[in-house]
């Protein structure tokens, strides 16, 4: 009898405790994301721009500990002594290689002003493409150039050929971020596939639907057996089977299919 109940049992998957502190974490982010959509422009770009300051504060503070304040060791001659050019490379090493409050606020700045101006050309675009990115590292790089002390003699200049730099840079990351983000085409097929697996928390699985190329649409057509074919354990079957017979799109193509 009290096998019988054994056997009768659902056998609920044990899911990674990081994975579900991952999980728990995209929600929170999900739900401050669709908050932060329903905000005027003004208020969005300064949340954004706090925020990502913030982070750059921090990231830059640390970097900060790690020159051990390097700048100090640099003796600073008179400005006689040296020609402008040598004085300007100066000062640029002093810069780069200032304590945690100096490279804090070179880095609020910098990442604080790039996700603003991000922000905003969304907003007004209505899309987030490499001219959105290349414009506001251009913004970015100029004002990390002038807050910095990188300018030298020449503070609007150099701002502009580093706003340039920063440019050229960022839309190349950009374009090769697009290029390796985009889904392998085969991914197509398993979109409701995927979104099932992750509501029951069995992401796991997802090989081997693809080995068994049990795509979206074999979905209604699942049996105990198919899925036994493609080794998935006895547990995990019964919770994918429960879900498509709940499922009343998936409930509804299996009985035209019929």
């Amino acid at each position: 009898m009290e096998r019988g109940k054994e056997q009768g049992m659902v056998v609920m998957p044990h899911q990674n405790p990081l994975e579900q502190l991952q999980a728990k974490f995209k929600e929170v982010e999900n739900n401050f994301r669709g908050w932060l959509a329903k905000q005027s422009l003004p208020v969005e770009a300064a949340v954004v721009t706090t925020t990502s300051a913030a982070q750059g504060a921090a990231i830059g503070a640390f970097m900060g500990t790690l020159t051990n304040d390097v700048s100090s060791s640099l003796p600073t001659p008179p400005q006689a002594s040296l020609d402008p050019q040598a004085m300007a490379s100066l000062k640029q090493a002093q810069a780069l290689s200032g304590g945690p409050l100096v490279q804090a606020r070179n880095f609020a700045v910098m990442t604080g002003l790039n996700a603003g101006i991000s922000c905003v050309m969304k907003r007004l675009r209505g899309k987030e493409d490499v001219q959105s990115s290349m414009v506001a590292a251009f913004g970015s790089g100029a004002m990390f150039s002038l807050v910095s002390g990188m300018g030298g003699p020449n503070q609007i200049a150099n701002a502009a050929t580093s706003g340039l730099f920063f440019a050229l840079v960022q839309g190349g990351l950009f374009q090769l971020g697009q290029k390796f983000s985009q889904p392998p085409a085969e991914d197509v097929y398993y979109s409701r596939t995927r979104s099932m697996l992750s509501s029951l928390g069995l992401q796991n699985y997802e090989k081997n639907f693809k080995k068994g190329l049990l795509t979206d649409s074999t979905l209604p057509l699942l049996t105990d057996s198919a899925l036994r074919d493609v080794k998935i354990p006895p547990g995990p079957r019964l919770l994918i089977l429960d879900h498509i017979q709940r499922d009343p799109g998936l409930k509804e193509k299996h009985g035209r299919r019929r």
